[in-house]
């Protein structure tokens, strides 16, 4: 099939290379004419492992193009997928100004039968209006004729940073809501070679199940963390009641680590999203407002621990280990971890960070101040205490007995309990972890 994908950011790119391994043609359309220059370039603006290799060989096989020129690949189009961005605005709804504008802008050039998709999370009832933008741009430029062979299908993306391309590939399930039989087989055929189990429902279905499944994971990763917290009121160990808890099947142990929070491009947002949802059909959504709070209050937490320690922060030197908001991407977006160190830093701190991937988009939204080290070893010199703030592996393997040489205090407050197992005690280490 010939696809075109507009927007090129995580999903969009991350689709439309899996959409050439499975055999399609595809044309990638973005207004950001930098962006496309380097992906031109076979430069991928993101980290995420395994995308490079596959672009290379789309790009050498000719299954791949990138332009910010929609009308010039849009004639050829059998289906046009729409992967842009829908931010929060200030009040966390969706924002989807960028989504209607390109909804626009494909209707003002289209001239023949296609079946939209849209790819981005959206709330519901917005597949339908896109259907209403692009049919109101083609009668306004004299193709009338055409609308009622314009189509749509919500076909909403669960792909994790850090194994985008596997899930993609080797997805849980395919969910897809569509009006139309004929809408249905051309999604069956856009994926035709994967197997797994599909979900055909209808439009609005599909619209909710996105918001639904990130909401449900941010609710999991926020009760364990009210668990964490009676935990260290108790005595107890919430590893060891995560572990128990996650052993029954109706519960699972899938998103059971306690911690500081969740972060990233999609839960904060999408949960925000849903609230509003239900907000706006004249529902108060109290468990999600609850999630929230206690989201927000768990960093609070944690800061709370660091300053019962150490006191005063003014002019204390922290190590910081991890920026990306989980690991295995350089994604910095609503990062529990910029916030606490946007904090500590804020309370006068002398802040040393390192992360393996996420340094230079941190470097974008962090203070002038904020000083960064070519390892985690480096980041530790000098410093008063150890902040762990993102659970990347391979701080498990640092020499924990050279880590303590280079710091003056050899404190460690692990807000992902990553370290909880490396027995940093016997090294001489003082650990503060989260619920234990």
């Amino acid at each position: 099939m010939n696809i075109v994908i507009i927007g090129t950011g995580y999903v969009g790119l991350t689709s439309a290379l899996g959409y050439t391994q499975l055999g399609h043609r595809v044309a990638c359309v973005d207004v950001n004419a930098e962006k496309i220059a380097q992906l031109d370039l076979g430069q991928i603006p993101f980290f995420e492992a395994g995308l490079s290799d596959v672009l290379r060989a789309a790009q050498e096989a000719g299954s791949i193009i990138f332009t910010t020129d929609l009308a010039s690949v849009l004639s050829e189009a059998e289906l046009v997928l729409f992967a842009v961005g829908t931010p929060s605005t200030s009040t966390g709804e969706a924002n989807l100004s960028y989504l209607l504008h390109a909804a626009r802008d494909v209707g003002r050039h289209l001239d023949h039968e296609v079946l939209l998709v849209v790819k981005s999370t959206v709330p519901v009832g917005t597949n339908r209006r896109v259907l209403e933008v692009v049919r109101e741009a083609m009668t306004t430029n004299g193709r009338s004729d055409l609308t009622s062979l314009i189509q749509i299908a919500s076909l909403p993306e669960f792909l994790r940073e850090g194994s985008a391309l596997a899930d993609f590939m080797a997805p849980e399930r395919i969910v897809v809501g569509a009006d139309d039989e004929i809408a249905y087989r051309m999604i069956e055929e856009l994926h035709r070679g994967i197997q797994t189990t599909w979900v055909k429902t209808t439009i609005e279905t599909a619209e909710l199940t996105k918001y639904a499944a990130n909401a449900m994971l941010a609710t999991k990763i926020t009760f364990i963390n009210e668990i964490a917290n009676i935990a260290e009121r108790t005595g107890a160990n919430v590893i060891d009641v995560a572990y128990a808890i996650g052993l029954d099947s109706r519960i699972g142990p899938s998103f059971l680590n306690a911690g500081i929070g969740y972060g990233g491009s999609c839960f904060p947002k999408d949960v925000s999203a849903l609230r509003q949802i239900a907000g706006a059909h004249g529902y108060d959504f109290k468990l999600l407002s609850a999630v929230i709070e206690v989201n927000n209050h768990q960093r609070d937490l944690f800061l709370k621990k660091i300053q019962d320690v150490l006191g005063d922060l003014k002019g204390r030197r922290i190590a910081v280990w991890g920026l990306a908001f989980k690991p295995k991407t350089d994604d910095v977006r609503e990062s529990a971890a910029i916030d606490l160190v946007r904090r500590l830093y804020a309370l006068g701190a002398e802040v040393l960070a390192f992360d393996p991937e996420a340094i230079e988009a941190a470097k974008r939204v962090l203070p002038d101040g904020i000083q960064y080290a070519p390892t985690a070893i480096d980041a530790a010199e000098g410093a008063e205490a150890l902040v762990v703030l993102t659970e990347w592996p391979e701080f498990r393997d640092v020499s924990f007995s050279t880590l303590k040489t280079r710091m003056l205090d050899p404190i460690v407050f692990d807000g992902r309990n990553c370290l909880r197992d490396a027995h940093l005690e016997k090294f001489g280490f003082t650990y503060v972890g989260v619920g234990i």
